[in-house]
């Protein structure tokens, strides 16, 4: 493939959440910054690099509307998630299922202090949710808790598969990818200082809106991350390189593969917003009606970030989301 251009579609061109950046970012990516950086998790070089990703910037893209407290929660997470990313594909299974624990044991009891010489994750988790506990209902923390868990558990299957070096076909891909993603755990935050209960987040409506944006957003993050992935040999993990294989297509024809999927979750997303229900108690359909507009954030946010960071196309992220095409890297030896 020397040579080769990849072309990205457009597939939020007709999606109706225009880009909104969180008026706190500033403020609250200062903050966080500063504050992850005192636990030292990564070398000068690499904490330059991750610096450069800028994930506060996704937290303030896709937590447009919270609060300035919120919005530094959603920064703290953001850069939470992606320590976990880097640490995590360090170690094989039982490192990370040892990791894993220690971050869940921190969750669960973050009044007691982290034991010395531990993984500087659990210290950093046990940080964020002391911040994060000071302005959210016990709604919230009690839906995070579980969905972190799953999310935490996903992060020790894509080790395993790593480890021994299983490749996955689409279907049993999407299920692991869904999930380490991060999204259901993520999204959670949109409703930090709500108090929605379990059984209408279980509405089938509101379920699809949150499977159809996680599914979005992992087709954006997978595709625009492709080009640098497959440079490096690590693009095992990517629905690209999967569907390449399983289907036996070239990388145009999968691109539009992936494109035909994604037009068909944007239908999937809008019909079932449509349908959201409306409740009596005003404030909570007030609340659920805030919910269901932040996932159409996410999606929109996420793509944004994608071009607007230097984690995927470097200084030439906004040329790349202008003229929607960019360069295949050579394989690196």
């Amino acid at each position: 493939m020397a040579g080769q251009v990849i072309h990205f579609p457009d597939t939020l061109r007709s999606w109706p959440w225009p880009r909104h950046l969180n008026p706190h970012f500033a403020v609250c990516k200062n903050e966080s910054k500063t504050w992850l950086e005192t636990f030292e998790a990564f070398s000068p070089k690499a904490q330059k690099a991750f610096n450069l990703c800028d994930f506060n910037l996704l937290a303030a893209l896709v937590y447009p509307d919270l609060r300035k407290d919120g919005c530094r929660v959603g920064c703290d997470l953001m850069n939470l998630f992606f320590l976990i990313d880097e640490h995590f594909d360090r170690v094989d299974t039982h490192g990370a299922r040892s990791r894993a624990n220690i971050m869940m044991d921190a969750l669960r009891n973050p009044h007691i202090a982290r034991r010395d010489g531990e993984w500087v994750g659990g210290e950093v988790t046990r940080q964020f949710w002391l911040n994060a506990m000071r302005i959210s209902t016990p709604t919230f923390q009690c839906r995070f808790i579980d969905e972190f868990q799953i999310y935490l558990d996903s992060m020790v299957q894509k080790a395993q598969d790593r480890t021994e070096d299983h490749n996955r076909s689409i279907d049993e891909y999407l299920k692991v990818r869904r999930v380490t993603i991060g999204v259901k755990a993520a999204v959670i935050v949109n409703e930090i200082e709500m108090n929605i209960p379990e059984a209408v987040i279980q509405n089938e409506h509101i379920a699809t809106l949150i499977a159809a944006a996680t599914d979005m957003i992992l087709i954006a993050n997978d595709v625009y991350s492709y080009n640098v992935e497959q440079a490096r040999g690590d693009d095992r993990h990517n629905l690209v390189a999967i569907v390449m294989r399983t289907e036996n297509l070239n990388l145009v024809d999968t691109l539009d593969w992936i494109s035909s999927l994604h037009d068909k979750l944007v239908q999937k997303f809008m019909d079932a917003f449509h349908q959201v229900p409306h409740y009596n108690d005003p404030v909570l359909n007030r609340q659920v009606a805030k919910f269901a507009d932040g996932l159409g954030n996410w999606v929109r946010g996420c793509d944004s970030w994608c071009f607007e960071s230097e984690r995927y196309f470097g200084k030439r992220g906004r040329e790349v989301q202008a003229i929607r095409s960019v360069d295949l890297l050579p394989k690196l030896s």
